[in-house]
């Protein structure tokens, strides 16, 4: 798999249908000139249906870039979503949301000693799509993620993601029992009867593989310990779609740590446990200090069994081997260097981007402090 090159150009190339017309091309030219110029940040200005969304389109095609654009809730996502794949039929615009039915966040409030444990319901067809978002960023220039802000919070290590993916070649010598064993490793599981996204099945020298991102069914069909055929296959009938050369499998969450970094990680985990219950118990606070205990240590068993827990993002730190201080890694770091970021609605956006990320912190801080 060759990954695309930053400054490459993209190949965005809007439908032929539509032209820009009024103050449009005078504002397209305008855009694009600042960002030949490298300004940092510009602003379009119009009242509602003036066509500002097709604008920021021939802006994104001029510029050839990979493209964030963030929106302030679900429903003006999924709106500027159908509008720029209309828009651009030839390239890949994804949808980025919060991938929660219902989400009730861990939480604490000291003044009732009311400890909340987290509660969520995910919503499978989100999380699909979020997973396509990211995959496509590693295997093409030609793609607009167009998100809410929930881009901003915790995502996984995007080096892991990618470092961990399994790239499999027509002709090439693989034992299928070592596939199998790298999909366990990338969080796939193993189901011969539920047959769903991120399951993998075996059927003698056939091995089918539902990708986290995906709808339809990769199979691969060896012959002794040779890959004889890779085949896109429907998942109702099973009937052939097409035939590829050459397919790379991402793992099946953002969350993913390499066998060995996680034991260092689970190491680290230790470590700084250690630290904490000291300062609590010399403090005093021996009731902390056993919450704290029982919890991690609980998560930490999970870890070294079964390579994940409940509330993981709460160890990223750890597991991506960061500094103390240093900001665990969101949606925007999958993108390449020369990105372009399109806040939409942006006296609304950003206030509530803010909102969010000092909600979370004070929640946060809560947290650690109880």
């Amino acid at each position: 798999m060759r990954l695309p090159r930053v400054g490459e150009k993209a190949g965005f190339q809007i439908s032929k249908k539509l032209k820009p017309c009024g103050d449009q091309p005078k504002a397209i030219e305008e855009l694009t000139a600042g960002l030949d110029d490298g300004l940092r940040s510009q602003t379009l200005l119009g009242a509602t249906g003036t066509g500002k969304t097709f604008t920021i389109a021939h802006v994104i095609q001029n510029a050839q870039r990979p493209t964030l654009v963030i929106a302030h809730n679900k429903t003006l996502v999924a709106q500027l979503a159908n509008e720029l794949r209309e828009l651009f039929p030839e390239n890949a615009v994804h949808y980025f949301v919060s991938y929660y039915d219902y989400y009730q966040p861990e939480a604490y409030i000291p003044q009732t000693d009311t400890y909340i444990e987290k509660d969520s319901s995910i919503n499978d067809e989100i999380d699909r799509l979020r997973h396509a978002a990211t995959s496509a960023l590693f295997e093409r220039r030609d793609v607009i993620i167009v998100a809410s802000v929930s881009c901003i919070y915790g995502l996984g290590s995007p080096a892991s993601y990618h470092d961990m993916s399994i790239t499999l070649r027509k002709g090439e010598e693989w034992d299928r029992d070592e596939v199998m064993r790298s999909m366990v490793a990338l969080q796939y599981a193993r189901n011969e009867i539920g047959f769903e996204r991120g399951t993998f099945r075996a059927r003698g020298d056939t091995l089918e593989i539902i990708p986290a991102y995906e709808e339809r069914v990769v199979r691969i069909e060896f012959f002794d310990d040779e890959i004889d055929r890779i085949t896109i296959a429907d998942p109702i009938t099973g009937h052939p779609i097409h035939q590829e050369d050459e397919i790379t499998i991402y793992p099946a969450s953002h969350f993913i740590t390499p066998a060995e970094q996680r034991k260092r990680a689970i190491e680290a985990i230790e470590e700084e446990l250690e630290e904490r219950l000291e300062q609590l118990r010399r403090s005093g606070r021996l009731l902390e200090a056993q919450r704290l205990e029982q919890r991690t240590r609980y998560d930490i068993e999970m870890l070294q069994e079964m390579g994940y827990c409940t509330g993981i993002e709460n160890y990223s730190r750890h597991l991506d081997g960061r500094k103390e201080g240093q900001p665990p890694s969101v949606l925007i770091d999958y993108f390449p260097s020369d990105f372009l970021l399109v806040v939409d609605e942006s006296h609304q956006t950003i206030p509530q981007v803010r909102g969010m990320y000092h909600g979370d912190r004070s929640r946060k801080e809560t947290l650690v402090e109880y």
